[in-house]
C-alpha cells in the first residue's frame, strides 16, 4: 500500500509563497510518478505538473509557469511544490497522487491555499 500525504498548506496575500509537501511511504516502488493537482473552488481537478522516480518533469500549467517548482528529496521521499507570486486564482484544495503503470492510483488528502487580495 502506498500513502501520501500533504502538508504546507495556508492563508496568504497576493504576491506571497508557499511551499507544499507530499511525503510519501508504504510501497513506493509501485509509483512511477508523483504529482501535483489542485481543485479550485467551484471548478474541475486539474493537473499542475509531476515528476518521476527519474526526476523528469512535466510540462507545468500555463497559469503556473514560472511561478511554480516541482522537486523532490529521495532521502526524505518527499515531493515538494514551491508556489511563488500567488495569485487569487491560484486559491483551491491542493492534492499529490501517486501514478502506477495505469492510472493515478493513489491519493493524499489534500491540503487548502487561500490567496487574498
Amino acid at each position: 500500500q502506498v500513502q501520501l500525504v500533504e502538508s504546507g498548506g495556508g492563508l496568504v496575500q497576493a504576491g506571497e509563497s508557499l511551499r507544499l509537501s507530499c511525503v510519501v511511504s508504504g510501497d513506493i516502488s509501485r509509483v512511477s510518478m508523483v504529482g501535483w493537482y489542485r481543485q479550485p473552488p467551484k471548478n474541475k481537478r486539474e493537473l499542475i505538473v509531476a515528476i518521476t522516480a527519474g526526476h523528469r518533469i512535466t510540462s507545468y500549467l500555463d497559469s503556473v509557469k514560472g511561478r511554480f517548482t516541482i522537486s523532490r528529496d529521495d532521502a526524505k521521499n518527499t515531493v515538494y511544490l514551491q508556489m511563488n507570486s500567488l495569485k487569487p486564482e491560484d486559491t483551491g484544495d491542493y492534492f499529490c497522487a501517486g501514478r502506477d503503470d495505469y492510472r493515478w492510483a493513489y491519493w493524499g488528502e489534500g491540503t487548502q491555499v487561500t490567496v487574498s487580495s
